[in-house]
């Protein structure tokens, strides 16, 4: 198993963290794909916390956490300005150890970023380059956690900075009493487990080639129809990027394959306004599910499975092998009545007819080289 590392970490943090088991495969998805992710919450439920595991799990990085005030400067984030090069007129700060030079970053209070950090931050956590004196820096940024108590109003101008945040999960108060009282109750330090950078590099390498079938760009575009329907408008930036979070959480599944369900991960990405939210979670559930689609997705992935199977078979010469090629063949025609029987129910749908019509020239094929094995 590729990510059995990762899945080791997930369990120690659910450990570690009661009731938020869902913000954290949010955080180690942001982590995967090399997104940021906003937290909004009150205080006091774990956000700087859980997002200091980043900084503590990956050996050699570099962690930055800061929390912001509407008096805050610029020094505060990127450094402050070398008296040295200041003397010949040189306006350079000294970013070390300071956010430019982050793998990893938390930032409380995000919304309270003034118009002498709100540009350089935008360009930062969107480019990963950072501006000294002019110079452009590039920053070993993978992910910002961004946290708020509160969500943005209209006429603020932070919603470029709200933009930027790909995933938006919301947190409250442990929900539970049981996870309450554990939560009361625990005294015993959990020790999180540690990877390398290079360890999650290769995860990250990983994530990026794991397969997006047509079927889900599909009903990608199917949401994007639904959404603008309804007077959501997500930007195309926004729905390419949210790609690289369909890997990860397939990756997170064990899989190689996006599958149907992991769209329902868009439901934290693709709403612009707090009132947008429930409406978006609700047609993306719809279309992600739709039952014939899942169907054709589940039918494609079976078939090419059994036929792969058989060309194995095949090529190795087990023993018994005309025997498994025999039972082989048998699923694969039981499938095909399958689509072919949704196929009579649902004579509307196009793609099940070049489905069955695709199954039943290549079982065909199959029939024939398992006869003349």
């Amino acid at each position: 198993m590729l990510n059995k590392q990762l899945l080791v970490i997930q369990q120690h943090l659910n450990e570690k963290f009661f009731d938020r088991e869902v913000e954290i495969e949010a955080l180690l998805t942001a982590l995967l794909s090399k997104q940021h992710i906003l937290f909004i919450g009150p205080a006091g439920t774990g956000k700087s916390a859980l997002s200091a595991m980043l900084g503590e799990m990956v050996e050699g990085s570099h962690y930055f956490q800061h929390l912001l005030t509407p008096f805050s400067t610029p020094e505060e984030l990127f450094g402050v300005l070398s008296l040295k090069d200041l003397e010949q007129g040189i306006y350079k700060r000294n970013v070390s150890e300071m956010l430019p030079e982050a793998h990893f970053a938390f930032i409380d209070e995000i919304f309270k970023a003034n118009s002498a950090i709100l540009n350089s931050l935008l360009t930062l956590i969107n480019e990963r380059v950072y501006y000294n004196n002019g110079i452009p820096i590039t920053s070993p940024l993978m992910t910002l956690v961004g946290s708020s108590n509160e969500y943005i109003e209209d006429g603020e101008g932070l919603e470029a900075l709200f933009d930027r945040f790909l995933l938006r999960y919301e947190v409250n108060y442990i929900r539970e009493d049981t996870a309450f009282v554990a939560m009361l109750k625990d005294e015993q330090p959990i020790r999180i487990p540690k990877m390398t950078l290079q360890e999650l590099s290769n995860h990250q390498a990983h994530v990026s080639r794991i397969y997006i079938p047509d079927t889900i760009y599909k009903t990608i575009a199917k949401i994007r129809k639904g959404l603008y329907d309804e007077g959501i408008r997500p930007s195309d930036r926004r729905f390419k990027q949210s790609l690289a979070i369909l890997k990860a959480k397939a990756y997170m599944a064990s899989r190689m394959e996006v599958h149907q369900e992991d769209l329902l991960v868009l439901a934290h990405v693709l709403w612009e306004t707090i009132d947008q939210k429930v409406r978006t979670e609700e047609i993306i559930h719809d279309l992600a599910f739709d039952t014939v689609e899942t169907f054709i997705h589940r039918a494609q992935y079976e078939f090419e499975g059994i036929l792969m199977n058989a060309q194995s078979t095949m090529l190795s010469k087990p023993p018994f092998a005309r025997t498994a090629l025999s039972e082989l063949l048998m699923q694969g025609k039981t499938l095909f009545l399958e689509v072919q029987n949704m196929n009579r129910q649902v004579p509307n749908r196009p793609e099940l007819q070049t489905l069955k019509n695709d199954m039943h020239k290549r079982l065909l094929q199959m029939t024939t080289e398992v006869i003349g094995f």
